[in-house]
């Protein structure tokens, strides 16, 4: 059992190779990023990409749609929209003998890997509607629960800087994302050969390395691979030290609203296996957790700053 899994493992870590170097023919200079979005998609997870305008997030998800074989959907978030236009509604129609009967139209959600572009920008309201469908890969409509896409993920994009006619997301929203992904301005030499490839007569072609199916199969990889002792002890530590109140926060009571949860934990049980099998390794190590724990627990924590600010005020 142990020799299938370890094969199983190699084989799906040099497939992940071809498709990162399929990714990066579209996205380049952005193997941080890239390692994370496709290690959310592994783990079975969403990803919140946070970055300025004009940084490539849209070109990412379209890329990662085409090389992992997923049916996908852009919804772009204005203040206007409306839990129908994600979710789909029901309509009234009139057969030929005159007997009218209720249809369903699906709604862009039904899908396995949805963009939601700005999501920020649209009401709490409408931003609910995608509660059901991240946790349970469902949504519930007229009283019929109705399944999504096998996977299905959500890609959401969030502007850092433009904050007018926006409403901060939820804490059971953030919650759901299983990492933050911070997609920062491109180095200089970067930046030269995005502009080489970019504003040429033809654009980058990728193809497609994975199936749906594949993608559901290297999910089920990652909950086998093992994980020591070591880095469990260590993921333990780490979170439970970035909660308010914990005897083991070393004070971090004073500078902390709230902090997170066990599902903090269990994403960084699932990260940093993904981290490992993208390196080509059969199991992760405390440098993972380590090189985790920003895009993992970063949005699922928020400061205090009443207590923060009083402490400057008295020179603590």
């Amino acid at each position: 059992m142990a020799d299938a899994l370890i094969a199983r493992i190699e084989t799906l870590a040099d497939r992940l190779g071809a498709a990162k170097s399929s990714i990066n023919r579209r996205f380049i200079g952005q193997d941080k990023v890239v390692d994370l979005v496709l290690g959310s998609i592994l783990c079975g997870g969403h990803a919140l990409l946070v970055g300025l305008p004009g940084l490539g997030k849209t070109r990412l998800v379209d890329t990662l749609s085409t090389v992992l074989g997923l049916k996908g959907n852009r919804i772009q978030f204005t203040p206007d929209l409306m839990p129908a236009d994600i979710l789909g509604s029901e309509v009234l129609d009139t057969g030929a003998g005159g007997a009218r009967a209720f249809r369903f139209i699906e709604g862009p959600v039904f899908c396995q890997l949805l963009m939601a572009d700005e999501i920020n920008r649209a009401s709490p309201r409408t931003q609910s509607a995608l509660l059901q469908a991240m946790q349970e890969r469902e949504v519930t409509i007229a009283g019929q629960h109705r399944p999504l896409g096998r996977p299905f993920h959500v890609l959401a994009t969030q502007n850092p800087i433009e904050q007018e006619g926006t409403y901060p997301l939820p804490e059971a929203q953030l919650d759901r994302f299983l990492v933050q992904v911070d997609v920062d301005y491109p180095d200089r030499a970067t930046e030269r050969d995005i502009l080489i490839a970019t504003t040429g007569a033809e654009d980058a072609q990728v193809h497609q390395v994975f199936t749906a199916a594949e993608v559901l199969d290297a999910q089920s990889v990652i909950r086998r691979m093992p994980v020591g002792d070591t880095v469990v002890e260590a993921i333990l530590d780490l979170v439970r030290a970035c909660r308010p109140g914990e005897a083991e926060g070393a004070g971090l009571g004073d500078v902390l609203s709230w902090g997170p949860g066990p599902r903090a934990a269990q994403a960084l049980m699932l990260t940093v296996r993904a981290r490992a099998l993208l390196d080509g390794r059969l199991a992760p190590s405390v440098a993972d957790v380590a090189a985790l724990a920003r895009p993992v627990l970063s949005h699922r924590m928020a400061l205090n700053f009443c207590r923060t600010g009083a402490r400057r005020q008295s020179g603590g």
